[in-house]
Order: structure tokens, then C-alpha cells, then sequence
């Protein structure tokens, strides 16, 4: 059982998400939650995979590594 007086209220909580998916839990937060990724979106929860390129930044990286692989089989 918690002390009276040294620990924060713990209540209930919205949790939304940006997929549009919500749920409840309890926090010390006040208010709603907003998160951008939850487990009815998230890649290891669902299977499939999503690979977000940022300004051709993962194609840069396999050319990078495709050269640096050629000339190790060499």
C-alpha cells in the first residue's frame, strides 16, 4: 500500500494514436495521451513492414554499401 501524501494520483488516461486507434490506462499524466505509433500500427505488431525513406537516404545507403560489397567479393 502507498504512503498518503508522497505519490502522485494515479488515474485514467486516453491513449490516441494517429493511426485513429484509442485506448485506456492509467497514468500520473493529466489529460490525453497523443502518440504518433501504437501496437495496432507499429510494424513488429502487425507484420508488415513499412521502410520510411527520408530524402533518398536508405537507397543512398544501399548504393553505398552495394559498391562496398562488390570489391570485398573481389
Amino acid at each position: 500500500m502507498p504512503k498518503e501524501k508522497i505519490h502522485p494520483d494515479y488515474e485514467a488516461v486516453r491513449v490516441l494514436c494517429a493511426c485513429g486507434n484509442h485506448f485506456e490506462t492509467r497514468s500520473t499524466h493529466k489529460g490525453d495521451l497523443h502518440v504518433e505509433i501504437c501496437s495496432a500500427c507499429h510494424p513488429f505488431f502487425t507484420g508488415k513492414q513499412r521502410l520510411v525513406d527520408t530524402a533518398g537516404r536508405v537507397e543512398r545507403f544501399r548504393r553505398k554499401y552495394a559498391k562496398a560489397g562488390e570489391t570485398a567479393a573481389k
